[in-house]
C-alpha cells in the first residue's frame, strides 16, 4: 500500500500505518518499525516497549499505540521523503502488514517583494530594472512575471538554499515603459501561489520648447519685407511728381 501525505513546516502531521490492534490484544503482541528512505529507522517498538528512536526525531515523534500512526511535530524540511511502516506479530512470527507513505513537506514563501529602479528616462520612455524576491519556502519555486497581463521572460533569476533547507529566490527584468503599467510577480510551489502586483509609473519630465522656424524661412521672409519697404519708399518718392 502507498499513500501520499502533505504537511507544512512547523505543523503536527500523522503518517498512517496499516494495522489496528484488535480490542482483545495489546501492543505486547507486536514489533513495529517506522523507517525512512529504507535505510534510517525512525522509531521501533517490541513487546510493548520502545526499543529505538533516531536522535533527529527525538522529542518530535510519537506513535499511536493502537493504530501505529507516526505523529511528527513540529515538521521540519528534512522530514520530506518516503517512509515505511512494518508490523510483525511476535507469537507466529509473521509480517502482518507493510505500508509505504510518501511525505511531501512544504514551507510557505514570503509574499513577493517587487521593487523598480529607474535607470534612464526620456520623453518617449523610461528604462527600469524590476526586481522580485521571496524567501523561506520549500520546495523549489517557479517565478513568473507579467507586464499589463502579458507574460514576461526574466533577464535573470537565482535560487539560493539556506542552511535550514529552505529556498530564497530573486528574479530581475529590464523594462522599457512608454506609459504607466501594471506589473505582477508570482511564486508557485507545490500547487500554491503567492503573488504581488504593483504599478510602475513613468515619470513625465518632458519640457516642450517652442520650436523656432528654420533659418532659411527667416531669410526669405526678411527679403520679402525689405523689397516691400523699398517699393513703398520709391512709390512715395515718384508718384507725387507725375
Amino acid at each position: 500500500a502507498l499513500e501520499n501525505i502533505e504537511g507544512k513546516m512547523g505543523e503536527k502531521v500523522g503518517l498512517p500505518c496499516c494495522h489496528e490492534i484488535p480490542s482483545l490484544e495489546s501492543l505486547q503482541s507486536y514489533r513495529i518499525y517506522w523507517q525512512k528512505n529504507k535505510t534510517e529507522v525512525v522509531l521501533a517498538y517490541s513487546n510493548g516497549k520502545k526499543i529505538f528512536r533516531h536522535e533527529r526525531y527525538d522529542n518530535r515523534t510519537e506513535m499511536d499505540t493502537r493504530n501505529f500512526t507516526l505523529w511528527i511535530s513540529p515538521v521540519e524540511i528534512l522530514d520530506n521523503g518516503s517512509y515505511q511502516c512494518v508490523v510483525q506479530e511476535l507469537r507466529l512470527p509473521r509480517v502482518v502488514c507493510n505500508k509505504h507513505v510518501t511525505f511531501f513537506v512544504t514551507a510557505d514563501y514570503s509574499t513577493p517583494n517587487v521593487t523598480a529602479e529607474e535607470i534612464a528616462t526620456s520623453c518617449e520612455s523610461a528604462e527600469m530594472m524590476v526586481t522580485c524576491s521571496s524567501h523561506g519556502g520549500f520546495p523549489k519555486p517557479k517565478v513568473s512575471g507579467a507586464l499589463d497581463s502579458k507574460p514576461v521572460v526574466w533577464n535573470n533569476s537565482q535560487v539560493f538554499e539556506s542552511s535550514l533547507g529552505l529556498y530564497n529566490v530573486t528574479a530581475w527584468l529590464w523594462v522599457s515603459l512608454t506609459e504607466d503599467s501594471s506589473f505582477n510577480c508570482s511564486i508557485e510551489y507545490n500547487g500554491l501561489v503567492k503573488s504581488t502586483t504593483v504599478l510602475l509609473k513613468k515619470t513625465n519630465d518632458c519640457v516642450v520648447l517652442t520650436v523656432p522656424p528654420p533659418y532659411n524661412v527667416i531669410t526669405a521672409s526678411s527679403v520679402v519685407i525689405v523689397i516691400f519697404l523699398l517699393a513703398l519708399i520709391l512709390a512715395a518718392r515718384y508718384l507725387p511728381r507725375h
